[in-house]
């Protein structure tokens, strides 16, 4: 016992004088490696009596579990202990860089996204998605737009050679089909806002083969076209942020509303510039109306108890409007001196209290 006594007395000893690390693991292996000495008093155990084991075992083992938990200890307090001196020993500076410094902006469409995401979330509308990649029924059938249809013909239309499941497949030619797929699986009422990437084939100073939409829908009982108009007039308020924007709405066609409406803007001329706000002109902006009954029905829905109005735009057209851009294919050519001009800082995060276009 004395031996036991002393050997746990030294082993103390030299586990609190340790300075490092590296020392406590010295320590360790001298006590409990396969040569340690507590090792060593372990592999007795086999060689004594069951008397002698019955005596000697405890004590070796509870100066075994004293060893290890004091090492644990000692080796804890020495790595938190190197922690804090090379805390106390570094900096971080927490300060942005000037603005030399930055290098990367935030494109216009993407901005205008975020703008329009913050102000129909106040509107009570969510954001929902849908594959780019779409088939023939839900880009077309599903929206009441008949095998007819110019909209249908290939020079409108990026299809695909091969049909998948016996269906056509395609590009989408606009998010529509995400307002489907969400009536299909969603019970009403329903607010969404679909923005995306959508393709048809055409290309000129205001028209690219890719450019952004975003579509709204609203579905309910008892919606009619004043609450189309609130909507729009609220939203076009709210993004070009000026109190005095004046709507028209003309009766047009779409087969998926009934009925239909282009929506423009009203605008004045200051010192020969066009400036969005009275009345002396107009501008299309939005095409909408209220959902037709057959688009309804075939999501499964019944259109005598529910219904609803849809609209959409380009959002690449909105920033044209607002920021003064006057081509839309600069937007995807990828010249940097365009995006230093038109870009957004990093931290020009859109807010409805500080303005959207901040």
């Amino acid at each position: 016992m004395t031996d036991l006594t002393n050997l746990q007395a030294e082993l103390m000893a030299t586990i609190a004088g340790a300075t490092t690390t590296e020392a406590i693991e010295d320590v360790r292996v001298k006590a409990l490696g396969k040569q340690g000495a507590i090792t060593a008093l372990l592999k007795s155990l086999g060689g004594m009596t069951p008397e002698q084991r019955l005596s000697e075992g405890p004590k070796i083992h509870a100066l075994r579990e004293a060893v290890t938990q004091a090492i644990g200890d000692r080796k804890a307090g020495l790595e938190r202990a190197a922690l804090d001196a090379k805390l106390a020993g570094e900096t971080l500076d927490m300060t942005l860089p000037p603005p030399a410094a930055v290098q990367g902006s935030v494109h216009p469409v993407s901005q205008v996204m975020d703008e329009l995401a913050e102000i129909f979330a106040d509107l009570g509308f969510s954001v929902a998605t849908g594959p780019e990649i779409e088939d023939d029924w839900h880009n077309f059938t599903a929206l009441n737009i008949p095998e007819t249809h110019p909209a249908r013909a290939m020079h409108d239309t990026f299809y695909f050679p091969d049909e998948v499941d016996g269906k056509k497949m395609l590009l989408r030619t606009h998010t529509s089909p995400v307002q489907i797929r969400t009536m299909m699986s969603q019970d009403a009422p329903i607010r969404i806002i679909a923005p995306g990437r959508v393709y048809r084939s055409d290309s000129d100073a205001t028209h690219t083969p890719m450019f952004h939409q975003i579509e709204g829908l609203v579905v309910d009982r008892g919606i009619h076209m004043g609450h189309l108009k609130w909507t729009l007039e609220t939203f076009l308020k709210a993004f070009f942020e000026r109190d005095d924007i004046v709507l028209r709405l003309r009766p047009s066609y779409f087969p998926f509303t009934e009925p239909s409406v282009e929506i423009d803007i009203g605008y004045t001329i200051e010192k020969g510039r066009r400036v969005l706000g009275g009345s002396d002109g107009w501008l299309e902006v939005l095409g909408s109306g209220m959902v037709h009954p057959k688009v309804i029905e075939n999501c499964g829905l019944d259109p005598k108890e529910w219904q609803g109005f849809a609209f959409g735009t380009g959002i690449d057209r909105l920033a044209m409007l607002k920021y003064g851009m006057d081509d839309l294919r600069p937007f995807f050519d990828g010249d940097l001196r365009w995006l230093r001009h038109y870009g957004f800082a990093a931290l020009d995060i859109p807010t409805l209290s500080g303005g959207v276009g901040a």
